[in-house]
């Protein structure tokens, strides 16, 4: 896919062929009306990653287009990046250009930002990094006011922190999330928001408990648990489960579990065919489980954790892949139909839309 052309006047109409082309996909499952929740047109991206171009004394911020991927594309700007990356982003590179320990075979620059104006910037380089590189990147982070990281090949340089903390209100809460570098977090905070409100929303009166698989650092648990009588989250990555301990305790959740399992594991265990060591804390037969909870990769439901979720008076399903969606709504539509759905414009003009289904068992 090549890089996005942002034109503000064209994005209504592109989302609305996104949209139509989500419903004309699903019209075999009688799909409801989706809610739709655009994008700011720009300034969305919470994420950026550049590679630093050398040439002479100096170097650019570039990206590179797949379809010509030997030819970099210099760019002063990058209007799709949030706000205080766009502006950061002449004075980082101004503060480099000056010194020769910051300048020297930097290979690639990563931000890193919040909604709530936080910032933590990665350089990473081709060389390795020494007294005089941290020296001139103390200096570097003090006077931009940013969080500060060095990387290259087996190294690691971290100033203070390698993380950011969001913060955001949603539905009268102020949520927290601390979001590690290097570690998957929503890229377009403001449409994050929105699919957190919807969930929320279909989540409203559903009583009993919930069971979320791929639970990341715990983006929608922190979210969703108020909902629930008690929530048991399950997730692979160790900084992610890291990272959702920290964030079930920032926003005082207290009703929620999280266990380091893939959702293979979990099914297996609440089928009865497994124990595991890392469940020994938790009471499996003492969960009331009325709601599944997914996120998953792009890949979609494997057919063991399909099976776990025909179980489950409702089935509240996030998706990256609207094709591996669609595939895990023909295998459930015996025993499920959706009964609301939701278009998430998480990266405009790009073929790509998140969408939101809540199937209810028939």
């Amino acid at each position: 896919m090549p890089l996005p052309r942002l034109d503000p006047a064209a994005y209504p109409a592109q989302l609305a062929a996104k949209v139509a082309r989500f419903q004309a996909d699903f019209a075999a499952f009688a799909l409801p009306e989706p809610a739709v929740f655009a994008s700011a047109p720009l300034h969305y991206r919470l994420r950026a990653e550049f590679r630093a171009w050398q040439h002479g004394e100096v170097f650019d911020y570039a990206m590179f287009d797949p379809d010509n991927p030997r030819q970099p594309v210099l760019m002063a700007d990058f209007p799709a990046a949030d706000a205080a990356i766009c502006a950061l982003m002449p004075r980082l590179r101004a503060a480099i250009l000056v010194d020769e320990a910051l300048r020297h075979r930097l290979f690639g620059i990563e931000f890193l930002a919040t909604l709530s104006g936080e910032m933590l910037v990665t350089l990473i380089y081709h060389r390795p990094l020494d007294a005089a590189w941290e020296e001139a990147a103390h200096r570097l982070a003090a006077a931009l006011k940013i969080g500060l990281i060095g990387r290259s090949k087996g190294q690691k340089i971290v100033l203070e922190r390698d993380w950011v903390l969001e913060q955001f209100e949603l539905d009268g809460r102020t949520l927290r999330y601390q979001q590690f570098e290097g570690s998957f977090s929503q890229p377009n905070g403001e449409v994050n928001r929105h699919m957190l409100g919807w969930a929320r929303a279909q989540a409203a009166g559903l009583g009993g408990d919930l069971l979320e698989l791929y639970c990341g650092n715990g983006n929608f648990t922190v979210a969703l648990a108020p909902q629930f009588g008690r929530v048991l989250a399950t997730e692979v990555s160790k900084p992610s489960v890291r990272a959702a301990q920290y964030n079930l305790a920032a926003n005082a959740v207290g009703n929620a579990a999280i266990v380091r399992m893939a959702s293979e594991e979990i099914s297996a265990a609440l089928a009865g065919r497994e124990d595991f060591e890392r469940l020994k804390e938790i009471d499996l037969t003492g969960y009331r489980f009325s709601t599944l909870f997914v996120d998953p990769p792009r890949s979609g439901l494997d057919p063991v954790t399909l099976e776990l979720a025909r179980g489950f008076d409702h089935i509240l399903y996030i998706s990256c892949n609207p094709q591996t969606l669609r595939d895990n709504v023909a295998a459930l539509h015996g025993t499920h139909e959706i009964a609301a759905a939701a278009a998430f414009d998480q990266f405009p003009y790009t073929d790509h839309l998140e969408t939101g289904l809540l199937l209810r068992r028939r």
